[in-house]
């Protein structure tokens, strides 16, 4: 079952170029994989500059801030969920179509990029899959890149919400006291010994620490499945009771969620995760 669950969730480089048939070509063949660029990471503002300097070839760029993201409020989080509209919008924008095989991947191990990833299966669209290991794993195979930028004819691409799970803050209070709740922040987040964004640092109360770096090999892709499965089994992530995931502000702990799919555990994402919680001076946080 999780080879199978695996391979739902993630591409490795070699299967992608081979399903482009790049075979030493500059461009896809026609009928190829949608590939989305998501290239973003905390405290950079420079995305497309990057994208622009080199991406798999016909790629998209897609602007995580401005289009898997809401508005941001202390109401609701950093990055809040987007608008059926707004992000069936964006997604045809993209080139997405309800018939479209998609493939999204970034430079940091997919933990910018499993946010596009989500929202697609959670939009209703599950032919998504993650790059394994990004663009490094491409560049290391030796296929090639392409400069500037792409663009795609619209897409028709129509969103049915709802289709994974999610939870607000009353639900992640519940889990962490009845199921298990993962913080996917940096450990020291966790513990509230730093916290650089945030108006509060600390946790939820009863949630586990699972840092999203730890789902990852040194070379930037996912841990082998048996290897994922030991290390969710050691946090009480089995399946065996409901599983929640939250974060900074709900990106890398899709992340997570990817990782967890691809053992076969169901997990549900908290959007507004502790950028939310934080902002609530009747949540109660906790440290250490």
């Amino acid at each position: 079952m999780t080879a199978d669950a695996r391979s739902a969730v993630l591409v490795d480089a070699a299967t992608l170029a081979a399903d482009l048939q790049l075979g030493g070509l500059e461009d896809p063949a026609g009928g190829a994989p949608l590939l989305l660029d998501v290239r973003w990471e905390l405290g950079r503002t420079d995305g497309r500059e990057r994208y622009e300097a080199g991406h798999l070839p016909g790629a998209v760029f897609v602007d995580l801030e401005s289009e898997l993201a809401a508005t941001a409020s202390a109401a609701e989080g950093r990055h809040p969920l987007p608008s059926a509209s707004e992000f069936q919008e964006a997604a045809r924008r993209w080139g997405v179509s309800d018939d479209s095989r998609v493939v999204v991947y970034d430079a940091v191990g997919g933990t910018s990029a499993a946010r596009a990833w989500w929202l697609l299966r959670w939009f209703g669209h599950p032919q998504v899959h993650l790059l394994d290991g990004g663009l490094a794993a491409w560049v290391r195979a030796g296929y090639p890149l392409e400069h500037g930028s792409t663009q795609r004819a619209p897409g028709h691409l129509h969103v049915h919400p709802g289709r994974m799970p999610v939870l607000d803050a009353d639900d992640a209070a519940d889990l962490a006291d009845d199921g298990v709740l993962l913080d996917a922040r940096a450990a020291e987040r966790y513990r509230g010994e730093v916290e650089p964004v945030d108006p509060q640092a600390g946790h939820v109360p009863g949630a586990v620490s699972a840092p999203t770096v730890g789902n990852l090999a040194d070379d930037g892709t996912f841990l082998p499945t048996d290897e994922l499965e030991r290390r969710f089994a050691a946090l009480g992530a089995t399946g065996d009771l409901p599983v929640g995931v939250y974060c900074g502000s709900g990106v890398t702990a899709a992340h997570q969620v990817a990782a967890l799919e691809c053992v076969g555990v169901r997990a549900a994402l908290y959007p507004g995760s502790w950028s939310q919680w934080s902002n609530d001076p009747s949540r109660p946080v906790a440290t250490g």
